[in-house]
This record gives structure tokens, sequence and C-alpha cells, in this order.
């Protein structure tokens, strides 16, 4: 979490794979002024990469979160940093980007990885709000989506959402200009403030 005097949200999504809303959610984002941070799979980059490429064209950070998704404190070394260095250099040769930010799948990690991502030139970003919008089955809930958010607006919030929620896609417009009419503010992860 940033810092707890300045309101400012640092928005992430996490994709694993395309669910068919991230083009309406990119939209949402560029009409109301607002950055994001993409955690991409290797998946997601080799069946989408006309939206990888839009998201870095638009100013988004395109964050690392490995190639196969699998949980890092149950792999060897060599596993991680293949599973780190190859996605970085597919992103690299793809589109000369660089990414720094990485999100360890399933949110699981250990001072091993946590060092070792460190060791590769990553800085690990985790997350001080999240709630169940990955699950398919549990869409069509939008207001509820609405205020597990808005409820838990917290000032240094860092805000992980799913791109594979319809329902994410349709209140995203709403949850953005609701929070800045509390006076947040929507900051880069680089602009980030402890």
């Amino acid at each position: 979490m940033g810092n707890s005097e300045d309101k400012y949200i640092y928005l992430t999504f996490d994709l694993g794979y395309e669910g068919g809303y991230t083009e309406k959610i990119l939209d949402v984002l560029k009409e109301n002024n607002v950055k994001a941070c993409f955690f991409i799979t290797a998946h997601y980059l080799n069946t989408t990469e006309d939206l990888v490429k839009r998201m870095i064209e638009e100013g988004h950070d395109v964050g690392n979160h490995t190639v196969n998704h699998k949980s890092m404190p149950e792999i060897s070394d060599e596993q991680i940093k293949k599973e780190v260095m190859d996605l970085h250099t597919s992103v690299y040769e793809k589109f000369g980007y660089e990414m720094k930010y990485i999100r360890p799948p399933k949110g699981e990690y250990s001072e091993r990885t946590l060092q070792l991502c460190n060791e590769m030139n990553y800085q690990t970003v985790m997350w001080s709000f999240a709630y169940d919008d990955w699950e398919e089955s549990k869409q069509g809930r939008e207001e509820y989506g609405k205020s597990k958010i808005l409820d838990n607006l917290h000032p240094g919030e860092v805000m992980l959402l799913h791109g594979t929620s319809k329902d994410n896609m349709n209140i995203l417009d709403e949850i953005i200009k609701k929070s800045k009419e509390e006076g947040y503010e929507f900051k880069k992860l680089e602009e980030f403030k402890r």
C-alpha cells in the first residue's frame, strides 16, 4: 500500500487470457485519462498482441505475470528465471518495451522468489484491494462489484481488478468517476509514494 496521506489509487489489472473486455476497458481508461498496469501472461501476449501493443502505445504499463502462471515458491530458481525472462524477452522483441513490474501468480511468493525477481531488475507489485471478480460463474453482480470497490477505497490503494470480468468492464467508468468525485487521483506505478 502506498502513502496513507495522499488520495492516490494505482490501478492494476491481471490478465491470463482475453475474455473480450479489454478493448472496452482501454476505451474507458482513455476517456477518463487514467493509466493502469496490465500484468499479462505469455498466453495473453501470444493471443492478443494487438491489445498489448495498444496498452503500450496508450501509455499504460505492461507487467510480467510470468509465462505459465505457476506458483513461484513451488518451482526452482532456474524455472522462475525462465518463467520471467522468456516473457520479458518476448515483449521486448515484439515491441521494444522493457517490463519492470512483476506480480507473482496467485499472489504466492517467498523471500527467495522476491530476491530472484529483484535480481532480474523487477519490482514486485502486490495489491491492497481485490475482490472475487475473476470467477466467470460470479459475473452479473455489478452492484456488488461497485459497492465492494467503492466501499473499500483508501489512500495509497493498489487496486487489483481482473480484465476477464464483464462486470469490471461495465462498472469501470462509474468506479473511476466516483473515485475522482471523492478526491482520489489515479497514478502510475512509477509515481508510487510510500
